[in-house]
C-alpha cells in the first residue's frame, strides 16, 4: 500500500492518523523506510515500516458513499450476541482486530445492547469505548464537517438498532427485560 504525505488513514485500534513523512530510520544495524503517522486523537506519532503498512491493517479512510452505508447500517439489527462470555469476548475482539469499520460498528451495537442488560465487565466496557471512538473518528474524518453526524446522533442510531434487536434476541443473559 502506497501512502502519501498529508493523507489520512485508519489504523486499527488507534483511529485516524495523518501521514506526516516518509523517511528512513535505523534500528541498530537495520535501516527501514517507512511512514511517520500522527495519531489525531492524542497527537502521538508512530513509525510504520513501508512494507508492513498493509499487514498492520492500515487502510484508506472510507469514502463518502461507504460512510453513508455505514451510517445507514448503524441503525440496522445485528447478529445474535453469544451468551457465553468466552465466545463473546473472542468474537468481539476478532471483529475489532480486523480494522473493518463495518465489523467495528457491529461490536459497538452488540456491546451497547449488552450494556442495557448488565453492567459490562472492564474489558467489555473498554471494547465499547474503543469501538465508539473508532466509529466516531472515522465518520467525522471521512466526510466534510457539514455532512458529519454528531456523537449524539450516532448514539441515537445505535439505540435504534438495539430496539430492533430486542425483538430478535430479547435477552442475552437469560433474563427477560
Amino acid at each position: 500500500m502506497q501512502l502519501t504525505v498529508g493523507q489520512k488513514v485508519a489504523y486499527p485500534n488507534q483511529g485516524v492518523c495523518l501521514v506526516e513523512e516518509f523517511s528512513e530510520h535505523t534500528f541498530g544495524s537495520v535501516s527501514l523506510n517507512g511512514y511517520t503517522l500522527r495519531v489525531l486523537s492524542d497527537n502521538s506519532t508512530i513509525f510504520i515500516p513501508a512494507n508492513n503498512a498493509e499487514h498492520l491493517g492500515i487502510r484508506k479512510l472510507i469514502s463518502s458513499s461507504q460512510c453513508r452505508k455505514l451510517i445507514a447500517m448503524l441503525s440496522d439489527d445485528f447478529d445474535p450476541i453469544p451468551c457465553d462470555w468466552k465466545t463473546r469476548s473472542r468474537e468481539l475482539n476478532d471483529r475489532l482486530r480486523t480494522g473493518d469499520i463495518f465489523q467495528i460498528a457491529e461490536v459497538l451495537k452488540m456491546l451497547t445492547f449488552l450494556s442495557h442488560e448488565k453492567k459490562l465487565s472492564f474489558r467489555e466496557q473498554a471494547l465499547l469505548e474503543k469501538s465508539k471512538f473508532l466509529i466516531i473518528s472515522e465518520i467525522s474524518n471521512a466526510v466534510p464537517p457539514k455532512q458529519s453526524l454528531k456523537e449524539s446522533e450516532i448514539i441515537g442510531l445505535i439505540e435504534a438498532a438495539c430496539t430492533k434487536h430486542h425483538y430478535r434476541q430479547p435477552s442475552v443473559m437469560g433474563v427477560e427485560h
